[in-house]
């Protein structure tokens, strides 16, 4: 086999460099952007599945959620918010939970 550099210097393959269709895809630019209201896909048990085989039958162990994650970001500004709002969430959680715990002990 002929190494990549041998084939972009043939005449026949040049205007492969030159032509954006070829041109591999940019990282920012690869993943669909998504706003907050569908950041729910991300966590959310509906959209979740458990595979154990592949397309052609051999045997792996990742979820659906992994393949989102690869595809799809939320936008930029709603990332800030899904980020402030799950720590509000867990400060939430965490103030319930002292609450209840309190609320035990002084019966």
């Amino acid at each position: 086999m002929s190494s990549q550099e041998e084939i972009l210097s043939d005449a026949r393959f040049s205007c492969v460099t030159r032509d954006p269709r070829f041109w591999e895809m940019p990282e920012k630019e690869r993943k669909v952007k998504i706003d907050k209201r569908f950041r729910a896909m991300f966590h959310d048990k509906k959209f979740k599945l458990r595979y154990t085989v592949d397309k052609r039958g051999r045997p792996v162990n990742y979820t659906s959620s992994e393949n989102l994650r690869k595809f799809y970001a939320l936008s930029e500004s709603d990332s800030d918010l899904s980020e402030s709002d799950s720590k509000e969430l867990t400060v939430k959680k965490k103030k319930k939970k002292k609450a209840k715990g309190k609320g035990e002990a002084d019966s």
